[in-house]
């Protein structure tokens, strides 16, 4: 189906003039830097998911918030549709411009405003890297927990808006366990302020509400974030296993037992290839599956935890269990699961990472399914798994040139829909953003939608902010076919204005 953005904007889309909203622009805000010429565009025409491509009607690349809120209250009275974007490392579309829209890019909002290492927070502006707050708090002794795979270039800021995770929110949570307050902008330039300083704010839980709405509800200008005490001792242990579906039983044998790892990651023999060919880290590479086991904590704690895993593991199938010798040892074990995917991209012309999660105890059934599904389309699966808390990131192998595209995605659709059907989700960090907003449509229904829209016109009322994105029209779903409760109907077409 067709990606329309204007179908969720409240009225008629005015088509702007470039020239003219430059003008307009340079009027208002005169120290704003903006791009408009198109060559100087082409870099911002998508995000990490580069199968879409837009041109945006032009850039803008603020450094104050007093450039931000008259931009903002601008775009909000010429109806003029605004994208947020960070470092433009999302996988799903969600910072994909708009050709008749504004790319607000926050990358220049990259100070740590400060570290308070009394109370454990630091307050940053949205596009400081992730890895740069842990590494700022280290001389403290403290780090910030949350580590998605591109911790090394993505910015706090994106991590907000898709309530990123990483190998280790198995134990310390996502994005939104992981901070305390935020300051916003929303689409007609009013400063709000979600959370607080302390532990709790008193209202509604507006800062869970916020956190993971890709862009659609606001504009973040500053994140405050709990930092933790490094733990004195953290240890890895590598499983391998000649069956990928006992590797699958294995994670729910660990967390049975009562040991709740700071990572548990798998990986299948594709993945494993590739990565050690990548990153030689150390991986047996005839080995169907192996999963990276992480405890951390007090030392004594930590080698009563090891022996219990490694026990649960053999019990459970794996043909061999290593335990990091050292720290680099350790490193290197977690290098080859975070660069596994750019390792795929180096064994096929192009690759579809997946987002989808899953109830545990359904991963074995899960993965021999996704193996049926890419038998039937035709295409391989790197599978590459944050098993503790059930995301899964199959990375779809295939060749664009070779008109295989459609196909993948075909196959990336079919795999999200199996996940609803065990009672998953179609995401777990990566976001719906543009790439899955059909499959929103598998997953809920018209009177969950229409609270979606209902909560998105609350703080936005015109539909400008990212704007086609994360949720579907009514309309869109009955297209898709997909609407399980209604059957496509259209029970609420007053609904369809949003």
């Amino acid at each position: 189906m067709s990606y329309r953005y204007d179908e969720a904007v409240d009225g008629p889309l005015v088509t702007h003039d470039r020239t003219a909203v430059v003008a307009q622009l340079r009027l208002r805000i005169p120290d704003l830097t903006l791009l408009y010429e198109v060559e100087d565009l082409r870099p911002f025409e998508c995000d990490g998911l580069a199968a879409y491509r837009t041109t945006p009607l032009l850039v803008a690349l603020p450094e104050t918030i007093d450039q931000v809120e008259k931009l903002l209250r601008y775009a909000h009275e010429a109806r003029i549709p605004v994208v947020a974007r960070g470092a433009g490392t999302g996988l799903s579309g969600g910072a994909l411009p708009l050709e008749k829209g504004i790319l607000l890019v926050m990358a220049r909002f990259n100070s740590i405003l400060e570290i308070d290492p009394e109370a454990s927070i630091a307050r940053v502006q949205p596009g400081v890297r992730n890895l740069a707050i842990s590494q700022a708090a280290a001389k403290f002794g403290l780090y910030y927990a949350p580590d998605p795979s591109s911790q090394i270039a993505c910015s706090i800021g994106g991590n907000v808006a898709e309530n990123a995770g990483g190998v280790h929110c198995l134990k310390y949570g996502l994005t939104v366990h992981n901070i305390l307050k935020l300051e916003i902008l929303t689409m007609e330039g009013e400063s709000v302020t979600l959370g607080s300083d302390a532990l709790d704010s008193p209202g509604f839980d507006l800062l869970a509400l916020f956190t993971g709405s890709e862009g659609m509800l606001g504009i973040v200008v500053e994140v405050t974030v709990k930092l933790l005490t490094k733990p004195q001792s953290a240890r890895v242990l590598l499983a391998s296993f000649d069956d990928v579906e006992q590797a699958g039983s294995a994670v729910a044998e660990i967390i049975a037992a009562g040991v709740i790892p700071a990572g548990l990651e798998m990986m299948d023999n594709l993945a494993i290839r590739a990565a050690e060919d990548f990153i030689h880290a150390g991986y047996p590479v005839d080995a169907a599956a192996i999963l990276l086991c992480e405890v951390d904590g007090a030392q004594s704690d930590v080698l009563e935890d090891c022996t219990k895993v490694e026990a649960l593991l053999r019990t459970a199938g794996a043909t061999d269990v290593r335990l990091a010798r050292d720290e680099a040892e350790r490193q290197r074990f977690w290098a080859g699961r975070k660069n596994a995917f750019p390792a795929v991209g180096r064994i096929s012309p192009d690759y579809y990472c997946m987002d989808g999660t899953i109830p545990r105890r359904e991963l074995p059934g899960v993965l021999a399914g996704i193996e049926r599904l890419s038998a039937e389309y035709g295409l391989r699966v790197a599978n590459v798994f944050h098993a503790g808390d059930g995301n899964l990131h199959p990375l779809i192998l295939f060749d664009a040139n070779a008109g295989e595209t459609e196909r993948a995605e075909a196959l990336g659709g079919a795999i999200l829909e199996l996940c609803v059907k065990v009672g998953g989700s179609i995401t777990g960090e990566h976001g719906v953003g543009r790439e899955k907003i059909n499959q929103m449509c598998a997953q809920f229904n018209a009177d969950e939608l229409s609270l979606f829209h209902a909560l998105k016109a609350a703080f936005d009322p015109k539909g400008l902010l990212n704007p086609g994105k994360n949720i579907p029209t009514l309309h869109r779903c009955a297209e898709f076919g997909s609407m399980h409760v209604h059957h496509g109907a259209l029970p609420f077409p007053e609904l369809e204005r949003f």
